[in-house]
């Protein structure tokens, strides 16, 4: 399969290390610094793109492939308030879209275990419910998308809370969502739940960003050749 990379930083390397161990053709690697090729990928010389970028180039990104009818898979988090207008635009041009807040399978297998370990602790409103996550200083958006879609499955199953904030709040139907900036920390995610005698806590944490880009490439592998909307 040929791929074409947007974003080439950190995860971009991992995903070029998977996407050539699966014996697929790097037609593009595109940066911030050579930017000005992404007019280069044409669905002509290239199957599936895959984008790792930030928040504020995603949109354009995705606008792009999805214009010029190349199926593309998104790692970017932080556009996720622009979903319906990527909705729109897939159906105006009968494009191929995949995103996921992670594509690793082991946060995957986690969001599963969250939602179940909400819904068994609803019963339990002694205990007090609080989330963390810890990134790399470069991630620039806070909550990750990660521990946006854990607090997501956590409210549809559990009555003692109402929404997540970014903030500390007096309001105990507020879920907490500490966000933690430091080193080179690929991620870490902390679901607990505490009363006065004790506390339960589900964690993961990401040795490497290798988990990320194998997911990743899975996904372009099984987008190829179909049309829609995906996660």
């Amino acid at each position: 399969m040929k791929i074409s990379l947007l974003g080439y930083g950190k995860m971009g390397h991992e995903i070029e290390q998977i996407a050539l161990e699966r014996n697929h053709n790097l037609i593009y690697k595109i940066n911030f610094d050579n930017k000005d090729f992404t007019p280069n990928v044409k669905s002509e010389n290239t199957d599936v793109v895959i984008e790792f970028t930030q928040p504020d180039q995603a949109m354009e990104n995705i606008l792009y492939c999805l214009e010029n009818h190349i199926p593309i898979v998104c790692g970017t988090t932080g556009w996720l308030d622009k979903l319906e207008q990527v909705k729109t635009w897939v159906k105006k041009y009968d494009g191929s879209f995949f995103y996921a807040s992670n594509f690793s399978i082991g946060v995957n297998l986690f969001f599963h275990i969250n939602q179940y370990f909400a819904k068994v602790m609803d019963k339990y409103p002694e205990y007090d419910l609080k989330m963390q996550e810890i990134h790399h200083i470069h991630k620039k958006d806070a909550p990750s998308g990660t521990a946006i879609t854990l607090a997501d499955g956590i409210l549809k199953n559990y009555s003692q809370k109402n929404k997540w904030t970014d903030a500390p709040s007096e309001d105990k139907k507020d879920l907490y969502i500490e966000s933690i900036r430091t080193d080179s920390v690929p991620g870490t995610h902390t679901v607990r739940y505490e009363n006065e005698v004790d506390y339960i806590e589900l964690t993961h944490l990401a040795h490497s960003r290798k988990g990320f880009a194998t997911g990743a490439v899975h996904a372009a592998e099984w987008l190829h050749g179909k049309k829609g909307i995906f996660t």
